[in-house]
Parts: structure tokens; sequence; C-alpha cells
């Protein structure tokens, strides 16, 4: 995987955080911190994705219908004990 350098500009306070979590033992450098910041938000738009393409599958399942939850207890202690 090829990488590409990158300027960025931060305030003081945010260059002191990243430092504060260096000191902190979690991450080598600056590079490291800011590559993982961007796979975590990565993920974070990933599981976002799929929890909006699950909520149009449910809209478009149909009309909901009533939900027993004494029956459905019932149910799971007969099947898991």
């Amino acid at each position: 995987m090829g990488t590409i350098r990158k300027t960025i500009t931060l305030t003081d306070a945010q260059d002191g955080w990243i430092k504060s979590r260096i000191a902190a033992g979690g991450y080598t450098n600056d590079s490291e911190y800011i590559r993982d910041l961007i796979r975590r938000e990565q993920e974070r738009g990933a599981h976002i994705e799929a929890i909006r393409a699950d909520l149009i599958e449910g809209e478009a399942s149909g009309e909901p219908r009533p939900f027993d939850a004494a029956a459905f207890k019932q149910r799971m202690l007969a099947t898991h004990g």
C-alpha cells in the first residue's frame, strides 16, 4: 500500500492532545495517531451505513405486527431452557 505525505494545520490544543495520546503510550508518533483516527471514522461510517440499510429494509418490510412479549419469553424458555 502506497503512502502520501500530507501537511495539516492544527491548533495548539489539538497538537497538545495528540502529544498527550503519544505520551500515554498508545501511539509512537503523530501519523500513527491520525491514521488510527481515520480508520476509526471509516469503521464508524460503515457501521452507520449498515444501520441505515437495515432501517430501510425494515421500513420496506410492511406494516408492523403485534408483539406478545410474554409468549416470546415462553418460547425462548422452552427452546433455550
